[in-house]
């Protein structure tokens, strides 16, 4: 799925002036402990979090994840939004929860990271 749609089933917004319309999501995430997150075992994947720190956006760059959502309607702050940038990493936030915005991916054809 294009990034730019998973943008359209969330009705997100983007912080980042990370060029985003051609990047293909294969799979998403959806964790606020970035430990949860390592051991998501897709690339070029999307992370759905509620932590909004510098620290969500240092693990989408180990894991080589292209976009980190911020669910439930968290406003990133400047420094974030700046390693973003920095990093090539697409910064949205949607204000659906993080249990909805999953569940709409899924059901638009997003599959989850799961390793099983």
């Amino acid at each position: 799925m294009k990034l730019d749609q998973v943008m359209k089933v969330v009705n997100a917004k983007v912080y980042t002036n990370v060029p985003f319309g051609d990047i293909e999501i294969n799979a998403a995430c959806g964790a606020d402990l970035m430990s949860d997150a390592l051991a998501f075992g897709e690339n070029k994947g999307l992370l759905l979090t509620g932590l909004n720190n510098p620290q969500s956006i240092r693990t989408a760059e180990m894991m080589d994840i292209s976009c980190v959502m911020l669910v439930r309607g968290k406003e990133p702050d400047e420094s974030l939004v700046n390693l973003a940038n920095e990093k090539e990493i697409v910064v949205m936030k949607t204000d659906y929860s993080m249990y909805t915005a999953c569940g709409l991916l899924y059901k638009a054809g997003l599959p989850g990271g799961d390793l099983t």
